[in-house]
């Protein structure tokens, strides 16, 4: 089941043309701020305004003959799955707690699949899929823990290492793990010297916590700037735990306070709207946890997010997340 390189290889062919080739492109402010090319990876591109479709395009390929597809998300799987369920005439239902910003829950309606709230966590989400699976006869689609999910987000790792070779560090943002699994497969299979470092907020970090446990673990989940990094990994999870485990070198956390400085720098160095969870390769860097060594590239994973709060962070307003309060901060004070 845990997908190989020849996997990605034909997940690469499976999405040519919808959601491949997104730019590679140097951020001079990073740049200077660690001493060699640092790179961003701009998924935020795609159709959908995420990654996700990699994934989900090599996943609903592969369950054409279904009576339709389901899922949980935090939103960006579950618009990916709904574009390319519709795409292929497909019934989709998405999964989700009420902790997804309704922003990415209507773009989910906007493409045609039905939404249903459930809960506050992706494991009440995911007791609905299981449900829809055993009485609907849909064909579930995991957010990370399916090899063909797997294998779409790896196309991500054979891009940046064909347009650069030379990059040394990979910074992946880390949820449950089927972008960084699938990255790092591709990537440390053609460079194995290659580092690639898992990175996620410090507050319900998942996939950390089950590595630093041993095993899967569950966590509170709870706001937070970046939330499409939530959710748990599964406690049954087959494949995208035990490779995460296996092939990322480091795993680093970085606090709310950073990601929104992170997100004020990407704005206003290098002019790209995203969401929280794609700055974590830049929070870590720039709250010195992280010194990379020779040319870097992180992934700007998507750019769904509540404009409100985005406008929040860039004018330097305070932002109360649940129980949390990130202090305002103009950018450049």
């Amino acid at each position: 089941m845990r997908p190989v390189l020849a996997d990605v290889y034909a997940a690469a062919q499976v999405i040519s043309g919808v959601a491949d080739r997104t730019p590679l492109v140097p951020s001079p402010y990073m740049s200077a701020v660690t001493g060699d090319d640092f790179l961003l990876k701009l998924e935020n591109m795609q159709p959908i305004g995420a990654f996700k479709l990699r994934g989900a395009l090599n996943a609903v390929a592969g369950a054409q003959d279904a009576a339709g597809v389901t899922c949980c998300s935090t939103g960006n799987h579950g618009r990916g799955v709904a574009y390319a369920a519709r795409a292929r005439g497909l019934r989709a239902v998405i999964c989700m707690s009420d902790l997804v910003p309704q922003a990415k829950v209507e773009g989910i309606r906007a493409l045609g699949a039905e939404v249903r709230i459930i809960g506050r966590s992706q494991d009440a989400a995911q007791t609905e899929v299981e449900r829809l699976v055993a009485e609907d006869g849909l064909t579930e689609i995991s957010p990370f823990d399916d090899p063909l999910v797997i294998a779409g987000q790896g196309t991500i790792g054979l891009e940046i290492m064909a347009a650069r070779p030379d990059t040394q560090t990979l910074l992946v943002p880390l949820s449950g793990g089927g972008l960084a699994a699938g990255v790092a497969l591709a990537a440390k299979t053609i460079k194995p010297s290659l580092r690639v470092i898992g990175i996620s907020m410090d507050r319900g970090a998942a996939m950390y916590e089950s590595i630093r446990a041993g095993h899967p673990v569950e966590v509170e989940e709870v706001p937070s700037l970046a939330d499409s990094l939530g959710g748990g990994v599964g406690m049954q999870n087959r494949i995208s735990y035990a490779m995460c485990r296996d092939l990322l070198d480091d795993v680093i956390l970085v606090t709310e306070e950073e990601i929104y400085h992170a997100m004020q720098v990407l704005y206003y160095e290098d002019r790209i709207v995203a969401e929280g969870a794609c700055v974590v390769g830049l929070a870590a860097v720039l709250s010195g946890k992280l010194a990379p060594q020779g040319p870097t590239a992180t992934i700007i994973t998507g750019r769904n997010l509540d404009m409100a709060l985005f406008t929040k962070v860039m004018t330097g307003q305070t932002v109360i997340l649940g129980d949390k309060v990130i202090e305002g901060r103009k950018y450049g004070t």
